[in-house]
């Protein structure tokens, strides 16, 4: 993808409408409704795999297309026949009557729809049925001892959430003052959704917002018992009319690294490179993600952020690394 859009290293796949109703990776539920995919793996399974089949040409795979076709992409049985299953047993997965499928169905599946690796992740994810409570990371005194350290570029660290948990001065001050009580949502997609100054921090606002969708997507198949992440979500598709439609479009989102635009009123508008670094909460589990923003040595990018800097220094009267710890409750209630 394109590196100035924000997207690079990162996997975004997009829902597409199959045969009328709602998206195809399910509904934001309208004002206040139920949000399908959220707690219930199975349905989030059938909606995803409709979502996929969805976007399969079938001239792709061998089979006729024509335009009088009714279903866009795939039919079910079209699927089936192409992953070597039943027709009957694929409907009951779509319908969330089957559960658990194996490996090899799986597998077959995913090569019939031509996942990617982070598509096939999500996919075994939601047909895995795992409960229990999500992870959480503690926001350590080695981590803010690293954000603290890194003094020339912007850093913040999010949970699965999307909460912004800890952060050095750049990030905070960049990222629309997360360091000033109440200036702004310290949600990530609280903030994206539903405060209109987001949209000028933010040029790429579609990009990212769809990537905040993708990522609690995620996070919602991952953790299915994550009651906060469900309330998160029902709220804001209750409240955010741009939520609820970027959710049915079943889109998920993996971050890795590119590039993205920003706006402050000392840097103007500035584009850095990203990278995201996973702090673990449990083997193999992701706790804390830590968002990095740098510019090439030299670069108008790192002027602006040099400028940045000597602003917020000039505002605090305190080197950029001593800001206010602001994550002390949040780390206090985690393991």
């Amino acid at each position: 993808m394109d590196g100035m859009n924000g997207v690079d290293r990162m996997t975004r796949t997009d829902g597409t409408e199959n045969g009328g109703g709602a998206g195809p990776g399910g509904t934001a539920g309208g004002a206040g409704g139920a949000v399908d995919g959220v707690g219930d793996t199975r349905r989030a399974l059938g909606g995803f795999l409709r979502a996929r089949r969805g976007r399969v040409a079938p001239e792709d795979v061998g089979i006729a297309g024509g335009r009088h076709r009714r279903v866009r992409g795939l039919r079910r049985e079209e699927l089936a026949q192409l992953a070597g299953i039943s027709v009957d047993y694929y409907v009951r997965l779509e319908q969330g009557r089957a559960t658990q499928p194996s490996p090899e169905v799986l597998d077959a599946l995913a090569r019939a729809l031509g996942l990617d690796a982070a598509e096939r992740r999500h996919l075994a994810t939601l047909a895995g049925a795992r409960r229990g409570t999500a992870p959480e990371a503690r926001v350590s005194p080695q981590l803010r001892r690293l954000l603290d350290a890194v003094t020339d570029f912007p850093a913040f660290a999010t949970t699965h959430r999307l909460d912004v948990v800890a952060w050095n001065a750049l990030g905070a001050e960049l990222m629309g003052g997360l360091g000033v009580p109440g200036r702004r949502d310290a949600n990530n997609a609280r903030y994206l959704f539903c405060d209109p100054a987001s949209r000028d921090v933010h040029p790429e606002w579609e990009n990212r917002a769809r990537e905040a969708v993708g990522q609690l997507r995620v996070s919602a198949g991952t953790y299915p018992d994550d009651t906060e992440l469900a309330a998160l979500i029902t709220e804001l598709s209750a409240r955010s009319a741009d939520f609820r439609r970027i959710w049915a479009t079943g889109e998920i989102v993996v971050c890795g690294a590119g590039r993205k635009q920003l706006r402050h009123p000392v840097t103007g508008l500035i584009t850095l490179d990203y990278e995201t670094l996973h702090v673990a909460a449990a083997p193999a589990e992701t706790g804390l993600v830590v968002h990095v923003f740098s510019a090439a040595p030299e670069s108008p990018e790192a002027a602006a952020l040099a400028r940045l800097a000597a602003a917020s220094t000039a505002a605090t009267g305190a080197p950029p690394e001593a800001r206010p710890d602001a994550v002390e409750q949040y780390a206090g209630t985690t393991s």
